[in-house]
């Protein structure tokens, strides 16, 4: 999987706590049910990171199938408490 990295992009997701490394990351493993479709061609996943900390990365995928990140996050608790229900749920860690 390629990504497109460029300064606004890095700068964008370090203003959230987020690393090149973290979104990367949470994009290659991502698993069912995501990614999700959003507006405007985005795409939508939350994941873990390798040192298990818990993400939104928000992408566009590009012509040549490059991914373009737009967006990384921490997840709050909230979205901590329904992601991990959500798992459960599904019979995954």
């Amino acid at each position: 999987m390629e990504f497109r990295w460029i300064e606004w992009n890095l700068e964008k997701i370090a203003g959230h706590g987020a690393s090149r490394d973290e979104a990367e990351h949470v994009v290659e493993h991502a698993r069912p049910p995501y990614p999700r479709y959003r507006e405007d061609e985005k795409l939508l996943v939350w994941g873990p990171t390798e040192s298990g900390r818990l993400l939104q990365v928000v992408y566009l995928l590009e012509l040549d199938d490059a991914v373009f990140i737009i967006h990384a996050r921490p997840l709050t608790d909230n979205e901590k408490r329904r992601h991990r229900r959500a798992q459960r749920k599904r019979g995954q860690r």
